[in-house]
């Protein structure tokens, strides 16, 4: 009797950036058919490691659904599931911490680009991933609303990245809407990931050709020297005495990751946008005298070390892309709860 073979759920990746949801989803077994985003920089390295993919690079909010789904061969309600990240800045906490809790941010409005896809699509599931703040917004609200009068349930739940696999402390929520039965989330992981099982095996800079891990920076014999005393695996600037730190430390006591090193057996803090800048967090290797590289930020996001990134703008570009990516293992996990959900639903309706 042969194996009956695996079937393949079919995906759109809204804001795809550099494709870590993409990823996540298939290795959780979708085809992920159409992604969109309008960033040149992501675009390209989107579709450098994703070919399969009919890649849309254009501002979503001029993407006309019905069109894509015609250019699809797909009617309404053929689409198993629609998911993405809407950038998140205008929710984070840095950006709040000031204000109110609402930001006159325009792309936070870019949350209800689904309800215009859903709206034409009408996908079975949908899937959205964005910062913790977003759950007290009143815009989820309204969004909840909406896709309910379409006929969804949906949940929304805070969770840690570290729960699902990802050497790294990053708390996300993830927003689930089906059309038929209850969502239901991905169960936590008891294994914890660290930054050892995610970098250590990488040679030294100097000793790799890949473009992501081996380039030359430039810093202050000042910056350099403080690098060099930050004791090994795990240590803080703060251990150090006052004469040996920055000036700008002295006057100003806050911020007390900065310039710090990760430690061996433990996660990484959030990777963001200034992961390969000591200056920016505690972004210090555990044990070189360096800040982490791109390709070490990469994999402490769960992207596999052969994933490509294109380097033409620089390397701070590119870290901003993967500090912005949402961690392919951490989305997998989550995509695969979905997936059983999809097949079950198949055999029922079967």
């Amino acid at each position: 009797m042969k194996a009956s073979r695996k079937v393949r759920f079919s995906a759109i990746d809204m804001f795809c950036g550099i494709g870590g949801l993409s990823l996540g989803l298939r290795r959780a077994g979708f085809k992920v058919i159409a992604a969109i985003d309008n960033d040149d920089l992501s675009a390209e390295t989107y579709q450098m490691n994703h070919r399969g993919t009919h890649l849309i690079k254009d501002d979503i909010q001029v993407v006309d659904p019905a069109k894509l789904m015609e250019y699809l061969k797909m009617e309404e309600g053929d689409l198993d599931l629609l998911a993405g990240c809407p950038p998140c800045q205008g929710f984070s906490t840095l950006r709040t911490y000031n204000g109110g809790r609402e930001v006159d941010e325009p792309m936070n409005d870019l949350v209800f680009e689904f309800t215009r896809f859903v709206k034409v699509f009408m996908p079975k599931t949908l899937m959205m991933e964005n910062v913790p703040a977003l759950i007290v917004d009143a815009r989820l609200d309204r969004f909840r609303k909406e896709l309910r009068a379409l006929g969804y349930e949906c949940e929304a739940k805070i969770f840690d990245a570290t729960q699902f696999g990802v050497p790294q402390r990053r708390s996300r929520m993830i927003f689930l809407a089906f059309r038929n039965g209850n969502p239901s989330f991905a169960a936590p992981l008891r294994r914890c990931w660290t930054v050892e099982g995610a970098i250590r095996r990488l040679p030294p800079p100097k000793q790799s050709k890949d473009p992501a891990h081996n380039y030359s920076v430039r810093r202050t014999e000042r910056v350099e020297s403080l690098i060099r005393r930050i004791p090994k695996d795990g240590g803080s600037r703060t251990a150090l005495p006052a004469k040996d730190q920055l000036e700008c430390h002295q006057k100003f006591n806050g911020f007390k990751d900065v310039y710090g090193r990760m430690a061996w057996r433990k996660p990484a803090p959030t990777i963001t946008g200034g992961c390969i800048n000591p200056s920016k967090g505690r972004y210090i290797h555990p044990a070189e005298n360096r800040a982490i590289t791109l390709r070490e930020a990469a994999l402490l996001q769960r992207f596999p070390v052969s994933y490509l990134f294109k380097m033409s703008k620089g390397r701070y570009s590119v870290a901003q892309l993967i500090g912005n990516a949402f961690p392919p293992k951490f989305a997998e996990h989550h995509a695969r709860s979905i997936y059983r959900h999809l097949k079950k639903s198949l055999h029922t309706t079967c």
